[in-house]
C-alpha cells in the first residue's frame, strides 16, 4: 500500500485539529459550551404611571415600561422559558433625597412591581436590587454624608429595603452598592424576618467601569451623579482584590455570585467559578448592549450573530447565566433552532 502520510501529519504527529470541525454533525457533537433559553435574565426598567412604553435613546430596542406593561413583557419571557427578571426602577425626581428614603416605602415603584409580576406570573422569578442609587438625589449607591458615601449606614438602610422587597414577593435579592458587609447584614435581616428561602445573588465584583453610561439615563442618574464611584466599587485594574472581595460574600452567605460588568471581565467570571464554585453570573451591561446595537444599525456586525457570540463566552468562561438586555431576542432565537 502506497505510504500516504504527509509533511503535516509528520508535523503533528498525526494530530488533525480539523477532524473534529470537518461537518456540522462533528461540530455539534463536540461542542463543550451551549446557551440555552434558562441561561437568561432579563434586566427591565420601570416608570410610574400606566400605558406606558419609553423608548431609551442611548439603549435601541430597550424600553422603561409602567408596571401593567411590565406585567405584559414578563408573561412573554415566562412563555419564552426565561427564568426570571431583574428589575431597575426610574421614580419622580421629587421623590428622591439625600438618604434615597424610598427605598424604604413598602409601596414604593420596585415593590409594586414585585407584586404586579407575581401575581400575574407566579412561575418567573424576580431578582430586586436594594442599591439606593435610583432613589437618591446625588446617585450614589449609598447615604452621602459630606463627601463620603457612609458604609455602617447604607448597610442598615438596605437591610431594611431588602426585607420590604421580601415581603412583596421577591425571590432574590441582588445588593449592587458594594459597601462591606452587606451580604452578611441582609442575610442575618432576611433571616430574622422569616425570610430563609429568599436568595442572595451577589453582585460579588462591580467594577468602577465606563460601560454603564446607558444604565443611568435609563434610570435618569446620570444628571445627578456628584463625583465618581471609585471609593466603593473595584478598580478595573485590579483582579486578586475582586476575588478577595468576593471571597468575603462568599463566607457571609451568598447564594450566587455576580460579576459586572461582563465581556471585560471574563476572567473573574472564570476565577470566580474555578474559586468558589457557586452559582457564577454576568451582567452583559448597557455599554456592552449598546455597543452591539450601534454598530449593527450601522452595518458593521452582524449584531444577531454577536449578540449570541457574546453570550456564549460568558458560558466558555463558566458563568451558569446572564443577565442580558437581549434576553428576549436571544430567547426567540434560541426557541428557532
Amino acid at each position: 500500500m502506497q505510504d500516504k502520510t504527509h509533511l503535516v501529519d509528520e508535523i503533528t504527529g498525526h494530530r488533525r485539529m480539523r477532524r473534529n470541525r470537518k461537518a456540522d454533525w462533528t461540530r455539534r457533537l463536540v461542542q463543550e459550551s451551549r446557551l440555552t433559553v434558562d441561561d437568561l435574565i432579563w434586566p427591565v426598567f420601570i416608570v410610574p404611571g400606566s400605558n406606558i412604553l419609553d423608548p431609551i435613546p442611548a439603549m435601541p430596542g430597550v424600553n422603561r415600561m409602567s408596571v401593567d406593561k411590565l406585567v405584559e413583557a414578563a408573561k412573554e419571557a415566562a412563555d419564552l422559558g426565561i427564568p426570571a427578571i431583574a428589575t431597575f426602577p426610574n421614580i419622580e425626581m421629587e421623590l428622591r433625597d439625600e438618604t434615597g428614603s424610598n427605598a424604604l416605602e413598602a409601596n414604593n415603584l420596585i415593590n409594586q412591581a414585585t407584586i404586579a409580576v407575581k401575581k400575574a406570573v407566579p412561575n418567573i422569578g424576580m431578582i430586586t436590587d436594594v442599591a439606593l442609587d435610583p432613589f437618591t438625589s446625588h446617585g450614589h449607591d449609598g447615604i452621602l454624608r459630606g463627601d463620603e458615601i457612609v458604609n455602617d449606614e447604607t448597610v442598615e438602610q438596605i437591610i431594611k429595603a431588602a426585607i420590604l422587597q421580601a415581603e412583596a414577593g421577591s425571590d432574590i435579592i441582588s445588593p449592587s452598592e458594594m459597601m462591606d458587609g452587606r451580604i452578611g447584614a441582609i442575610r442575618r435581616g432576611l433571616d430574622a424576618a422569616g425570610h430563609q428561602n429568599v436568595g442572595i445573588m451577589s453582585y460579588a465584583t462591580k467594577f468602577a467601569s465606563g460601560y454603564y453610561g446607558p444604565y443611568r439615563e435609563a434610570i435618569s442618574t446620570a444628571g445627578l451623579l456628584k463625583g465618581d464611584k471609585n471609593s466603593y466599587y473595584i478598580s478595573p485594574a485590579n483582579g486578586m482584590e475582586a476575588i478577595r472581595d468576593a471571597a468575603l460574600d462568599v463566607e457571609e452567605g451568598a447564594d450566587m455570585l455576580m460579576v459586572k460588568p461582563g465581556l471585560p471581565y471574563l476572567d473573574i467570571c472564570w476565577r470566580l467559578k474555578d474559586n468558589f464554585g457557586l452559582p457564577t453570573f454576568a451582567y452583559q451591561v448597557s455599554g456592552e448592549y449598546t455597543q452591539i446595537k450601534a454598530a449593527a444599525m450601522n452595518g458593521w456586525i452582524d449584531g444577531e450573530r454577536v449578540m449570541m457570540e457574546t453570550l456564549l463566552c460568558f458560558k466558555r468562561a463558566g458563568c451558569d447565566g446572564v443577565l442580558t438586555y437581549f434576553a428576549i431576542d436571544a430567547a426567540r432565537k434560541l426557541a428557532k433552532g
